[in-house]
């Protein structure tokens, strides 16, 4: 394994920690605030903010816009890709609904489920901009055994009365929003050349969405509108980490593909989730022995799989 591809792999599991540390901060949020997609406006527009300010004294962020607008009009990138950052502010707004009904655990052995499958459909048509990568035997094996792991992971916690069937297949939906996301992030920063203008525009298109959404229900009489809660500080870093995550995901996903990179991740984030129980923990949540099983098994994916890049399918010449 070179030295780039070990710099790339360790990005790719700190990505996987900073999901964890989101969750936390949006949950603690969306609990405090009683208003899940407000909550999640409320994190998407925080990082808009951070992402424009740092926009405005960085002239390479606004080249990136700049660049990624040329493609556009010479068509080598399509319009549609630029809505990526909706995906992102749906997953939010699935998230912070759906948690509150099954719990992070459960949410996320479905999401996770979902961004696997749809890895690997991505990775086959070449979604990401980075080339088309083989679905080989060994790729699927790797992403059933990282299923397994989460699942065994999170073994004790399951109950099966309190369980939403029609929950759990809308977390796997939004795993599937993120595997997207981040394949069309993938071919914005190809245009961009820029991890930070990918990022600004997801937050943009992000935080659009959630505001749409927010006032739809508003006028309908389905939301109302709260004040931002007092709390821990770090309830308000959910915008903070998504820039930060956003911009990592976006270039690593073109060199690693997105099932490798999702595999790394998850080790991450299983990592991040044992930490954040250990120092931070929510109510009723207790480290055990099968949470430390899932994440060794989860490592076993990421061997089983290989975590160095895979070879591109080569294009027919005509």
């Amino acid at each position: 394994m070179t030295k780039g591809n070990s710099q790339l792999n360790l990005l790719a599991a700190l990505s996987g920690l900073l999901i964890a540390m989101q969750a936390r901060a949006n949950g603690e949020l969306s609990h405090r605030m009683g208003n899940s997609i407000e909550a999640a406006l409320v994190s998407f527009g925080s990082g808009l903010i951070l992402i424009s300010i740092i926009s405005i004294f960085t002239p390479s962020i606004r080249k990136g816009m700049k660049n990624l607008k040329s493609a556009v009009n010479r068509r080598e990138i399509p319009v549609w890709t630029l809505f990526a950052g909706m995906l992102g502010g749906g997953f939010v707004a699935v998230q912070t609904q759906i948690v509150p009904i099954i719990g992070v655990a459960i949410y996320s052995v479905a999401s996770i489920a979902g961004q696997t499958a749809t890895s690997l459909i991505v990775d086959r048509i070449g979604l990401t901009g980075g080339g088309q990568k083989r679905i080989t035997f060994r790729r699927v094996a790797a992403a059933l055994v990282t299923v397994l792991a989460v699942l065994v992971s999170v073994f004790d916690r399951i109950d099966a009365q309190n369980l939403s069937l029609f929950a759990v297949l809308f977390g796997c939906f939004a795993g599937c929003i993120v595997g997207v996301q981040r394949a069309l992030n993938g071919q914005i920063n190809e245009s961009t050349n820029q991890s930070f203008a990918t990022s600004w525009l997801n937050f943009i298109m992000g935080t659009t969405f959630l505001f749409i959404f927010l006032s739809i229900g508003v006028l309908i009489n389905r939301s109302e509108l709260v004040g931002l809660p007092a709390g821990p500080w770090w309830m308000y870093t959910g915008g903070i980490i998504g820039v930060i995550y956003i911009a990592f995901t976006s270039t690593i996903v073109q060199h690693l593909g997105v099932l490798t990179f999702t595999l790394i991740s998850v080790g991450g984030q299983l990592v991040g989730s044992l930490l954040i129980d250990l120092y931070s923990p929510t109510k009723g949540v207790q480290i055990s022995a099968y949470l430390v099983t899932g994440i060794f098994m989860t490592y076993l994916g990421v061997v089983v799989g290989g975590v160095g890049t895979l070879p591109k399918l080569k294009s027919k010449k005509r």
